[in-house]
């Protein structure tokens, strides 16, 4: 009886021109397409030297919905990235998770920002 309910089925989802199995191929992200760095707009709020050398900048990234802003800090491997940016700048820059760390990759100075407006 089994074998007769798949077979009618499969003849009614084709008669209806619907396809006989639902199973859709999707395109696999790569994990280089998901690690790929996202330009984002924020203002430099302060920067951060650590005992052991490393320096962090805090940003306050530019929400792109309703929800407030956030501050959060990034690692800068390459000092010379930050060059001729002071506190208090808007920026676009683009990060990376690596080592376990937020880490700049690149940034910026840009033009402000405003909340719900689109940035260039």
């Amino acid at each position: 009886m089994l074998p007769f309910i798949l077979v009618f089925a499969s003849s009614l989802a084709a008669a209806m021109g619907a396809p006989a199995h639902s199973a859709e191929t999707k395109p696999v992200e790569t994990a280089a397409e998901a690690a790929r760095p996202v330009t984002t707009y924020a203002r430099l709020t302060s920067f951060k030297e650590e005992s052991d050398g490393k320096l962090y900048v805090r940003l306050k990234l530019i929400p792109r919905a309703k929800i407030p802003f956030t501050v959060q800090a990034f690692r800068v491997r390459n000092r010379m990235l930050l060059a001729g940016i002071a506190e208090g700048a808007w920026v676009r820059f683009t990060a990376k998770h690596i080592d376990g760390e937020n880490t700049l990759t690149s940034i910026h100075i840009a033009p402000e920002c405003k909340r719900f407006q689109e940035c260039d």
